[in-house]
């Protein structure tokens, strides 16, 4: 049987919800005797946090992206970009990142290869006016379009970025219980310290509870050069609060803490499909998360595997927190569910819709 080529390109895989995706997809793929996949990362850090297979074939460039020739080096990773995908031969091609699938279009323009792509973004975000009008010029020229959610489909058909896209989610990992850890008193949250994920609400609504057994642990590291994490730790001294409030930062075993923990907790504004909610309800927690655009609410069904609270609303996000606080029965029935519902998203399940979307679907 020979082998069709699947390439997969994304600027790197640091730690991040697109990149989690890309590496859970790239060891399913990879596990397929069929498919021989290739691995291109072509950003300016090309940094790899996530585990790859050995037998999936990596591409970097061998020059240092330096922002002082930020021309001269983009052209040439365009030029290494195109002379990769030439020199591979791939059957079909998956690109990830808003910002970035415009720049592979550009780069593999007029090449015969089908290039899929998939906007990992907040489906009605403001890419600004350049990266709008890109969009609107290259995605009708990829082979088709991957939304994360029916909202991000029901978009990008308004304003015709293309006529073939597919709604698939996010593969969630299945996350099993380890001896020797048990469920501590404990509001988990997961994310960049990014201001639209809001940690410094959280930290203050969290801080208005007068429960002083429960903790706050955020998982998460400085992103967008916004240095967050100074901010919110002057929250934290300022109410005295450092055995209250802890700022774990970047965590190779995230899973730990899931286990670990008794509630989720996710004021993001912002979001195409956010994996740690789906990570948190594999991992039997219950949630708690604002109703953004897109994405909580097609894995929470409010009141019964979670709870999803209107946009901004920390009055009424504060009184569900508490509530679950308060209620053990409740977290260990939400728990159950959240764990039952989310297998639909299975790397199996979403994998295969993947395969099938991109044309190398095989009954083998």
């Amino acid at each position: 049987m020979e082998r069709k080529k699947l390439c997969l390109v994304i600027p790197s895989l640091q730690a991040g919800g697109m990149e989690r995706v890309m590496s859970e997809l790239a060891r399913y793929f990879a596990a397929r005797e069929e498919i021989e996949v290739h691995l291109v990362l072509y950003g300016i850090t090309r940094e790899i946090f996530y585990p790859i297979p050995d037998n999936i074939l990596i591409s970097i460039p061998r020059f240092r992206f330096n922002n002082k020739w930020r021309l001269w080096c983009t052209i040439k990773t365009i030029c290494f970009l195109r002379n990769e995908i030439k020199r591979i031969k791939p059957y079909s091609i998956l690109s990830f990142g808003e910002y970035w699938n415009s720049f592979v279009l550009i780069a593999l323009f007029r090449l015969r290869f089908p290039v899929f792509v998939s906007d990992r973004c907040q489906p009605d975000k403001n890419l600004g006016r350049i990266h709008g009008l890109l969009r609107k010029i290259l995605y009708p020229l990829s082979a088709g379009i991957i939304a994360q959610t029916e909202k991000a489909a029901e978009i990008y058909g308004e304003i015709g970025l293309n006529r073939n896209i597919a709604v698939i989610g996010n593969p969630i990992r299945q996350i099993a219980e380890r001896p020797g850890i048990k469920r501590e008193k404990i509001v988990l949250t997961v994310g960049r310290l990014i201001n639209t994920k809001h940690h410094d609400k959280l930290i203050e609504l969290f801080l208005s509870l007068s429960d002083l057994e429960w903790r706050l642990v955020i998982v998460g590291y400085d992103h967008l050069k916004q240095k967050n994490s100074k901010c919110l730790q002057s929250i934290i001294t300022e109410h005295n609060a450092e055995t209250r409030v802890i700022l774990a930062g970047k965590q190779d075993d995230v899973d730990a803490y899931y286990l670990r923990s008794g509630i989720f907790a996710f004021t993001s504004s912002s979001e195409g499909f956010p994996n740690v909610i789906g990570e948190a309800m594999a991992a039997g927690l219950p949630v708690v998360a604002f109703d953004c655009v897109a994405g909580p609410s097609e894995m929470i069904e409010d009141k019964k595997n979670g709870f999803l609270v209107p946009l901004f609303d920390y009055v009424l996000f504060r009184e569900r927190l508490s509530v679950l606080m308060e209620d053990s029965e409740l977290r260990t029935a939400f728990g159950k569910a959240a764990k039952r519902d989310i297998f639909k998203y299975s790397v199996d399940n979403i994998g295969k819709k993947y395969l099938k979307f991109i044309g190398l679907h095989s009954d083998c």
